[in-house]
């Protein structure tokens, strides 16, 4: 005979929703649970949290269960999400501020790479104005990889530059001090 679990019993925590909603501008609240979101994920079978439940947890004030997810790392903000929610919820921008939020608390991320690749794609903008390929593959493979895959990251990169697909020196852009004194402000908001 198989007996069913009884449901963990959660008691609703506000505090977090709002944090989520304050630092997102976002309305989670508005989640009707119609799992439009989940149904339009590509990367649905690779999250532990469907997205729609996330909405849930966050609406919950699951705290520990959001911010340490594979969901919230899994997610490639296509926003595909996003364009489904007949409430016009922006889930893409949840799932960003809840990575925000547990990089600032210091939670682990279960996806390494993920944060890695963030930051020498930002770092990547801020120097140059637009994503300078060679530069960031170089310093999210120093900061992500082994020594001993080196010489295949070498060899993708020539291969690439003999295509043209990869420049040795960066395109100039014009406003780079626009652009930088966007992510001064930014910097200090968040």
């Amino acid at each position: 005979m198989v007996v069913a679990q009884m449901p963990q019993e959660v008691v609703p925590k506000p505090s977090f929703r709002n944090e989520v909603e304050r630092s997102g501008g976002l309305n989670v609240s508005a989640c009707f649970q119609c799992e439009k979101c989940t149904n339009g994920c590509p990367l649905y079978a690779w999250m532990d949290i469907p997205p729609h439940r996330m909405m849930r947890c966050v609406q919950l004030g699951l705290k520990d269960e959001a911010l340490r997810s594979n969901t919230i790392w899994v997610c490639a903000s296509c926003e595909t999400c996003t364009a489904r929610c007949p409430n016009g919820i922006d889930v893409a921008h949840v799932m960003d501020t809840l990575r925000q939020i547990a990089q600032r608390e210091g939670v682990p991320a279960s996806q390494r790479s993920v944060p890695i690749f963030h930051k020498a794609f930002l770092s990547s903008i801020r120097r140059h104005g637009r994503v300078y390929e060679a530069e960031m593959a170089t310093n999210f493979f120093f900061r992500n990889e082994s020594w001993a895959s080196l010489s295949k990251l070498a060899g993708m990169g020539l291969q690439m530059f003999r295509k043209g697909k990869v420049k040795l020196i960066p395109n100039r852009v014009r406003g780079l001090g626009q652009i930088r004194d966007i992510f001064g402000r930014t910097e200090l908001k968040g």
